[in-house]
């Protein structure tokens, strides 16, 4: 009913979602309020007509960049679909409220009726997945709206603290769940540095997570980390930190519990960062030159010998399309045929 059902199908369940959005200004008061209650619209619908009607998810900062401006989302479109999402989705349909959005000067307020899953807390939203609308979770899964483990509010957190905002923050009364964030900027010189580490190392989420972190404070120590991650021990940390420690990103001062780790102020400022020289990510086109030069050296050379002389770090299997695409241009010719393949230049 809630996804294929009619408007009058809708309206007969009691339960069926309808969402707030009002907007209050400095001092409290009211300003504008907008509803979708008339249940024209199934859950999926919702999102994006949320979304594009309320006006103020267009405001955008604008930040100094050099000699340009970077403009910045007041509220990422990323973080407002993933909370419609999670509120759609892991609200429990046997209890009566509305969806509220409310937004204040300085933050964006998700009010959702209900407790949350049985076995998840503020404490573990981050590590534990338990899903309480098993097909609706899996619908939205299949249209893409959705990570199916999930993962959704782990995206919120990576996305505000890429962009130098404080992380979310979830609270749970006796009724609802609230998750705020907030608009400010806390340091605007953390997206660059952010964008250019996970260009330079390929961050993975986790990785982009804790370096948000540690980007906006002088300095954590294992226990405040960890807590802050909401993981059980700092010898959880180490799948987090690892590799981040390895190329200098973060730095650290200390042992045990009492290790701090910070970002050296200077790195971030300068995104100087001292990244070895490698060929992962060269370009298509000298690539190709760095085949046919190798191959001019060595006339009759088998793939596997020109791997090893151009470059090992480059995965075999873009070494080996790149080759094909050079015999089909003519810029290479093959000789033999599987393992006993040889090239030379025409």
């Amino acid at each position: 009913m809630l996804c294929l059902g009619r408007q009058h199908h809708r309206a007969q369940l009691t339960t069926a979602p309808v969402i707030q959005f009002i907007k209050y200004d400095e001092h409290g008061q009211k300003v504008n309020k907008l509803v979708w209650d008339d249940h024209t619209q199934s859950p999926m619908e919702l999102i994006e007509a949320v979304w594009l009607e309320v006006p103020d998810f267009r405001e955008r900062y604008e930040l100094p960049d050099g000699l340009y401006r970077q403009n910045v989302p007041a509220f990422d479109e990323i973080v407002v679909r993933e909370l419609l999402v999670n509120a759609l989705v892991h609200r429990p349909y046997t209890q009566r409220g509305d969806i509220f959005l409310n937004l204040h000067p300085d933050r964006l307020e998700m009010v959702n009726p209900g407790l949350l899953p049985l076995g998840v807390t503020p404490q573990n939203v981050l590590h534990t997945t338990v899903c309480r609308n098993e097909y609706m979770a899996r619908l939205f899964h299949d249209l893409k709206l959705m990570e199916r483990e999930s993962s959704g509010f782990d995206k919120i957190f990576e996305v505000l603290l890429s962009q130098g905002r404080p992380a979310p923050e979830l609270v749970e009364t006796h009724d609802r769940v609230q998750v705020t964030v907030r608009r400010r900027i806390l340091k605007p010189e953390v997206i660059d540095f952010i964008a250019k580490a996970d260009q330079t190392y390929q961050l993975t989420q986790r990785e982009r997570i804790v370096l948000g972190l540690l980007a906006q404070h002088d300095a954590l120590t294992a226990r405040e980390l960890a807590g802050t991650l909401e993981l059980p021990s700092v010898k959880a940390l180490q799948p987090w930190l690892k590799r981040l420690l390895d190329w200098n990103l973060v730095q650290s001062i200390g042992r045990t519990q009492a290790t701090r780790y910070f970002v050296d102020p200077g790195l971030l400022r300068s995104l100087n960062f001292a990244a070895g020289t490698t060929l992962k990510r060269i370009e298509p086109h000298r690539l190709s030159a760095l085949i046919i030069e190798d191959v001019g050296r060595y006339p009759g050379a088998r793939i596997g010998n020109i791997h090893q002389r151009v470059g090992l770090e480059i995965p075999r299997s873009r070494l080996r399309r790149a080759v094909e695409q050079l015999v089909k241009d003519g810029g290479l010719l093959q000789e033999g045929v599987r393992s006993g393949t040889r090239y030379r230049l025409p």
